[in-house]
């Protein structure tokens, strides 16, 4: 480390530079021959890629070791998600799945039988989790929106009403849902519950949106969840839901950085071949003025990013101030930097020749998931006011 500036640890860089390798090499090629708006590839094609990325230890990066994962701190796996969202689905699919799909990290403070029956297997099988919060009445303000209700009735919680919004629910082996236990708007009437496969009186339903990936609306009719299968006790769903949604802010800011460094480089690339007006685009100050701004400002936000992640590894701050403002800063950014991109390409930014139009669509929803900006805008301007 230089004494004038600040760098990432050597072990750190190293890792970056191998995922941008493994990025380049393995999962660019292997994407490069699937459909435009493809969010899966071929079981064959994915199962090869996977089997290389645990041979080099990129596996499950946010998961402990001790359970099967790579066990990276919050730095690393923004440094990790960076990289990996630098390919076509890489918004919601961060290398095309090579690097598996943690379960929510909410399992890992289950009972010990819960750790091995969930946990465990999902780090091995790296699939894809749910974790249904929103609802029709609202997702940005869970602790008093949720309606959904579970009822005790001996050994078992039996559980009404519905989820929207859910990403990942079509073939997941089990997920996390919270319902209410008590109290109708009170943060201590919420819990969680682990609900296994898709049992009697679960249906869902795809929810068609602006990327190739729906999410899902899942009903719940009188479904049976075992006592066993709570996650936590009675009224402590909430602290549980912030949990995941704090920590999961950092590499979810830091994916948005990645996919916008990687348009910004395909739009100064274009520039410095582009001719117009007699001369290239990369020489006229309308051009150059874009893509100043837009370096600026991912530096900017790649730095509040880390510094989230170092806040959560050293517990020296406000870890739910530092993460919202990480994730604003990040997401909208990104969209400016892709919607600049998008402008400096002109009609082949709008072709599905390149990536551009699709990451311009899917970062859209980046500043409404994981809380709307506006949310997060409340939460940093309530600590700074004192107000509630």
């Amino acid at each position: 480390m230089s004494a004038d500036t600040w760098e990432l640890p050597e072990e750190l860089r190293q890792i970056q530079d191998t995922v941008a390798r493994f990025m380049a090499a393995e999962v660019k090629p292997a994407e490069d021959r699937a459909p435009h708006d493809a969010y899966a590839l071929p079981g064959d094609v994915l199962a090869g890629l996977q089997a290389k990325a645990r041979a080099i230890g990129l596996w499950c990066v946010r998961s402990p070791q001790e359970h099967g994962g790579a066990g990276l701190s919050t730095l690393g796996q923004a440094v990790v998600a960076e990289e990996a969202a630098k390919c076509r689905m890489g918004a919601y699919v961060p290398a095309c799945g090579a690097f598996g799909a943690d379960p929510p990290n909410a399992i890992w403070l289950g009972t010990p039988e819960q750790v091995r029956k969930y946990g465990v297997p999902g780090v091995e099988q790296g699939r894809k989790i749910y974790f249904a919060i929103s609802e029709a009445s609202g997702g940005a303000d869970p602790a008093r929106s949720i309606r959904s209700r579970a009822v005790r009735k001996g050994d078992r919680y039996v559980l009404n009403g519905s989820k929207m919004w859910i990403t990942g629910a079509e073939g997941a082996d089990w997920g996390i849902v919270f319902a209410r236990t008590g109290e109708q708007g009170d943060r201590g009437g919420i819990t969680a519950f682990i609900v296994n496969g898709q049992p009697k009186g679960m249906t869902l339903k795809a929810i068609p949106v602006i990327r190739s990936y729906a999410p899902y609306e899942i009903t719940f009719k009188d479904v049976e969840v075992p006592v066993e299968d709570r996650l936590g006790e009675e009224g402590q769903g909430f602290a549980i839901c912030e949990k995941w949604l704090v920590e999961g802010r950092i590499p979810y800011a830091a994916g948005t950085i990645g996919i916008a460094q990687a348009a910004l480089q395909i739009a100064i690339d274009w520039a410095r071949e582009r001719e117009t007006f007699k001369s290239k685009l990369a020489d006229k100050q309308a051009i150059q003025w874009m893509v100043a701004d837009s370096e600026m400002e991912l530096r900017a936000a790649r730095l509040l990013t880390w510094q989230a992640a170092w806040i959560a590894e050293s517990g020296r701050g406000d870890l739910k101030v530092a993460s919202s403002i990480a994730k604003v800063v990040a997401t909208e950014t990104a969209g400016r930097v892709v919607d600049r991109a998008v402008q400096i390409l002109g009609g082949m930014g709008v072709s599905q020749e390149l990536p551009l139009e699709r990451w311009y669509r899917e970062l859209r929803i980046k500043r409404i998931g994981e809380g709307p900006s506006e949310v997060h805008r409340m939460v940093l301007a309530r600590q700074l006011l004192g107000t509630r």
